[in-house]
């Protein structure tokens, strides 16, 4: 069933998406971001000062980056050349760079160079940009949902504004469907628009995109209004944002681990469950609470160990949904769970000691004595047998290379079952020095 919004209309013109058909064309149309775009705030002063300067805008899909870059173009009067770093490459830089000189040369206009997803470009393209940009022949933006810090070379973040933008806001997304059904010329509820924003949750052009599917429909219905009802049946749910390799991936997966760090059981179920519903896969997850496990719980409670390990178990037996129950069971004892880092500060400190040590002997009397020979050497002379001694303690041993200070690198806390092993440890070291004081 075809409708006259179809992509091409009967007249054979291309029907203009309508999220491209409501661009804002000025700042006062631009929805959301009023921490940048408010009297008095950067992009604000910038907008106005007559002068461009390079800048990176970060932030979540469908937040208006690529608005504010064109916006910035007419503003300042300027060439506006857009390229994205998926598709292009230095010989599309080069090109863009050619055709910003004939522009300066014959016009007398300065050029924005618009780069999408700049993040995608490697080293030696993004170094690409940097004569021109000190020179004065390109005003760059950059639209990337990365974190620069970690995707954008220094030279070039040094010599660009970083300005964060944020997901819109439910009555941001409220407005920008009102604005769509108002160009649809269709009525709509509050509760549809709503609905409408949960699905798209903080992205306005899948806001618009969205209003537009619904639009359609209610078209070949012969509807003149939509409600909630209606938006239900139309609109297929996406999953939420979660880039499987962003920023956001791992802000999610931080807040998870530091929700079961805090003894939180419902701030962990929230992120378990958000991070299942953005469509990560649950058997990374698994991974992750063996690690908290041992990271996090260690000896206060050894049974959080096994506890991950079976729910990693159960769900590649039963798979999804059934088994996303046991990963919810886990993460719910974690979270309640006494608390230990006592194993991994210890292992930290080992492994640092060792890195940094030279490689020392293993002491004669704690080698292996196999044959005849290392025996004659003096392999296990004097080796003390710990069950033959009195508590089943070999007191003032000592299991170290000779001639190194005894560390104390374990150091149990009072939580859990380690209080008992912080109890034992502490006896254990009073017989060491009893034995001291009879030598």
């Amino acid at each position: 069933m075809s409708s006259s919004r179809d992509l091409f209309a009967a007249s054979g013109e291309v029907v203009v998406p309508l999220a491209e058909r409501l661009r804002p064309k000025s700042v006062e149309e631009v929805v959301g971001q009023k921490q940048l775009l408010g009297e008095g705030r950067p992009l604000w002063v910038a907008l106005r000062s007559g002068k461009p300067h390079s800048m990176i805008l970060w932030g979540p899909p469908g937040v208006g980056k690529t608005t504010l870059a064109r916006l910035m173009a007419t503003a300042f009067n300027a060439e506006f050349i857009a390229i994205s770093a998926v598709l292009a490459g230095v010989k599309e830089i080069r090109e863009a760079v050619e055709r910003a000189k004939l522009t300066r040369d014959q016009f007398g206009r300065a050029t924005i160079m618009f780069v999408d997803e700049v993040h995608r470009f490697n080293k030696s393209q993004q170094d690409a940009f940097l004569p021109h940009v000190e020179s004065g022949l390109l005003t760059f933006i950059g639209a990337t949902t990365e974190n620069p810090s970690f995707e954008v070379n220094g030279a070039l973040l040094s010599r660009a504004q970083v300005y964060v933008l944020e997901s819109l806001k439910p009555e941001d997304l409220d407005e920008l469907a009102q604005r769509g059904f108002e160009a649809e010329k269709l009525d709509s509820t509050a509760d549809a628009r709503a609905r409408i924003g949960e699905f798209a949750d903080g992205d306005g052009r899948r806001t618009l995109n969205l209003v537009e599917q619904v639009a359609q429909a209610a078209r070949v219905e012969g509807k003149r209004g939509v409600d909630v009802e209606f938006v239900n049946q139309v609109a297929q749910r996406a999953g939420r944002r979660f880039d499987k390799g962003g920023e956001n991936y791992y802000d999610q997966i931080s807040a998870l681990h530091k929700s079961v760090r805090g003894s939180d059981p419902d701030a962990s179920l929230y992120w378990l469950v958000r991070m299942l519903d953005g469509g990560v896969d649950p058997r990374y997850l698994a991974r992750r609470m063996i690690r908290m496990a041992s990271e996090d719980i260690g000896l206060a409670d050894p049974r959080a160990l096994d506890v991950a390990i079976t729910a990693a178990d159960v769900y590649e037996r039963l798979g999804t949904p059934e088994g996303e129950l046991a990963l919810a069971e886990c993460v719910v004892y974690l979270a309640v769970a006494a608390k230990s880092n006592a194993v991994y500060a210890a292992y930290n400190e080992a492994k640092a000691f060792v890195q940094q040590d030279g490689t020392r002997p293993v002491p004669l009397h704690i080698r292996n004595a196999p044959t005849r020979l290392m025996k004659n050497l003096g392999y296990g002379k004097d080796y003390r047998y710990a069950h033959d001694e009195a508590e089943g303690y070999a007191a003032g041993e000592s299991y170290f290379p000779d001639g190194m200070e005894r560390p104390t690198w374990y150091r149990p806390t009072d939580r859990g079952l380690e209080a008992k092993i912080r109890e034992k440890l502490e006896h254990l070291r009073s017989l060491d020095e009893n034995s001291k004081k009879l030598k």
